[in-house]
């Protein structure tokens, strides 16, 4: 079905339902990043496959609002349907949108106004040029895939020109119109099952975790918490799946009480094996059905009215208080919550997931060196393939070499994320995946690539970005190649005092660009969860000032700056780093001092020399690499055998610089 014939079938039912607009995000009912294929109905609407994204489906006949600089409505749009995303997919859904039909908004940019502001321009121009006062702009969601707060953030934009929210339960079964005109085509849902993530993986028992966050609750009084993210609950109750391609993660919900713990999760698919049946009972844990969740907490919001006896009222010490974070939990939860029965804060799982313990962390350790052996056998492939046997291979026959060398490593499950290997213009397309088809690309010896992997271990996740040449790189490039690991290396180095937040640093990954006028796009860094998640918070390192949270000892966040030129190339050089503690930190400093941290490397692999130009780099810079790639050459060289392609490959490129 071709995205014209979708948008007319969207449009009937819309008129059906007396809707004006309808969202369709990227989202499934726990905000995942990635998701299962059965939730990914914005690439089914718009036939944008990237990650992010949200799709805005307008009927034929909307009124559309005057060009205006406050609202930032700059120019007059033909279709009536338009897709946002970020600068990481610009390029990918220029590609790939029908632009007969589709408008690309270029999310984060100046002149291009967010999806509330837009929504908002288009309820006023309704109401200025509608005869009737109570004429109203109505927006169709599905509750189920969209966060609380953005749901109570548009509502509050909407309202003073007569606009709304509507969610199709309120007059019938269904949640979501795309799911009936996907109907039989829609993937099923996944049913992958749990299996118990070790303790001398996880480093803390479920017990231990459950205990500490009702600590936790008892603080703020809260009564229940309700933990909606995959990585939450696979996190909480040491389980790992695989509903969700490159995420261990299964499709479930998470509560704890005072009084008890419960999975919600499909229990005939996901509770196959005995051993996970016993983990959650010895750890106190009951499982209920996925969909049972919504009753069950209006079932508890009920408690402390009935506790309240004769009461006319119950009084607010009496009155259940559920903890849910609703900037990472759907509409359809949070709206069932009165607000004096909220607590709306970052959840007690979050902190304790992101500073890893030492067993994680120890796993975290191990993974990046097997994951340093993996990536030295391949490169001694594509070297000798292209440089001695004079190959051209594909970006789709790298991905399959790659993954299969990682998959020899022990403990290997799968990739962590789908593999970014873009040659020459293809590695400027951020998220780039290549598949057979026009723009699949050749690496020889004539341009470089951007290779973008990381794998899913028993033990830990990795994640890391190399640009290789196989032939000679221009001088421009190796400028730039240079400056990228400047920055690089500008942000490792760092030492900083504590409570400081990651935008504070993210300063010093650019600072060799900004000195010729170049920068990059995307954030700096991102946390990564241990064996789960390759994308986890709450820290980042990045120019967005939003996000104040501190750096703390124990997190992963990863450190790739890059530079880009669109139908050029792309150059990025991504490390793993984890977050230690200057001296003991367990130690009170005296008046007037700070405790400090610094970071420590996780990724090893390589960085090829052959593209630096030396004379850029500082005397410390040089010391840095040299430091790096004998710590490379030990660590992983350990685990290869004697004279084999994949290490002496490593000893060739772990040799000192040549310096001036």
């Amino acid at each position: 079905m071709n995205t014209s014939e979708i948008l007319e079938q969207m449009r009937s039912k819309m008129s059906q339902f007396d809707m004006d607009a309808f969202l369709v995000p990227s989202d499934d009912p726990h905000l995942s990043e990635y998701t299962a294929m059965a939730y990914r109905r914005r690439a089914f609407v718009s036939k944008f496959t990237g990650s992010a994204g949200t799709a805005l489906v307008l009927k034929e006949d909307v009124i559309m609002p005057e060009m205006n600089e406050d609202d930032l409505i700059t120019e007059d749009i033909e279709q009536r349907a338009l897709l946002w995303t970020d600068s990481r997919y610009f390029n990918e859904a220029g590609m790939q949108l029908d632009a007969e039909h589709w408008k690309l908004m270029k999310g984060g940019l100046k002149q291009t106004p967010t999806i509330i502001k837009y929504l908002t321009s288009l309820a006023k121009a309704k109401k200025k040029n509608s005869a009737s006062e109570e004429a109203s702009f109505r927006v169709g969601i599905d509750p189920f895939v969209h966060s609380a707060s953005f749901c109570k953030e548009l509502t509050e934009a909407l309202e003073p020109h007569n606009g709304s929210i509507v969610t199709l339960d309120e007059v019938v079964q269904s949640t979501n119109i795309v799911d009936d005109i996907w109907s039989d085509d829609r993937p099923a849902l996944p049913s992958s099952p749990f299996r118990v993530h070790p303790l001398e993986y996880a480093g803390m028992s479920v017990a231990d975790k459950l205990t500490k966050i009702r600590a936790e609750m008892a603080k703020c009084d809260a009564t229940l918490s309700i933990f909606s993210t995959l990585d939450d609950v696979a996190y909480l109750f040491n389980v790992r799946a695989g509903d969700v391609d490159c995420c261990p993660v299964g499709i479930s919900y998470g509560t704890v009480s005072m009084e008890g713990a419960t999975l919600y999760c499909d229990a005939k698919s996901k509770l196959v094996d005995s051993a996970v049946q016993e983990h959650l009972k010895e750890n106190g844990v009951t499982v209920a059905h996925y969909d049972d969740l919504i009753g069950d907490i209006q079932s508890h919001l009920k408690t402390g009215e009935k506790e309240a006896g004769g009461e006319s009222e119950p009084s607010s010490s009496t009155k259940s208080k559920v903890w849910l974070d609703t900037a990472h939990s759907n509409y359809a939860i949070s709206r069932i919550i009165p607000k004096e029965q909220l607590h709306n804060k970052q959840n007690a799982v979050t902190p304790m997931k992101a500073c890893k313990n030492e067993a994680e962390m120890e796993g975290m350790r191990r993974a990046h060196i097997v994951d340093g052996v993996a990536m030295a056998e391949f490169m001694s492939w594509l070297e000798d393939e292209i440089q001695n046997k004079k190959r051209s291979i594909s970006e789709v026959e790298l991905d399959v070499v790659l993954c299969a060398a990682r998959a020899r490593q022990p403990g290997y499950i799968e990739p962590s994320f789908p593999t970014i290997a873009g040659v020459g213009p293809n590695g400027a397309i951020i998220h780039y995946r290549a598949k057979e088809d026009e723009t699949m690309r050749y690496l020889n010896m004539d341009e470089p690539i951007l290779i973008d992997s990381g794998g899913q271990y028993e033990y830990g996740t990795t994640d890391v970005t190399r640009t290789w040449h196989m032939g000679e790189g221009t001088p421009e490039f190796k400028e730039y190649y240079t400056r990228v690991l400047k920055g690089n290396i500008g942000v490792d180095s760092m030492v900083w005092p504590e409570n400081t937040p990651g935008f504070v640093l993210d300063v010093f990954a650019r600072k060799a660009l900004w000195e010729i006028g170049k920068d990059y796009g995307h954030g700096t860094g991102h946390g990564v969860g241990a064996a789960l998640n390759v994308h986890e918070g709450p820290h980042s390192i990045s120019a967005r000032f939003a996000n104040k949270e501190a750096m703390k000892a124990g997190m992963v966040v990863s450190n790739e700056p890059g530079y880009y030129e669109d139908g050029r190339f792309g150059i990025r050089i991504e490390n793993l780093l984890e977050v230690q503690p200057i001296g003991d930190h367990s130690v009170e400093v005296p008046p007037g001092t700070k405790k400090f941290l610094r970071f420590e490397k996780l990724t090893l692999i390589p960085i090829q020399k052959n593209l630096i130009v030396v004379d850029l780099l500082t005397e410390q810079e040089m010391d840095w690499l040299d430091s790096y790639h004998a710590m490379v050459l030990d660590k992983v060289g350990a685990l290869m055998e004697d004279g084999s392609p994949g290490k002496e490959w490593l000893k060739k490129m772990c040799t000192p610089i040549e310096r001036p």
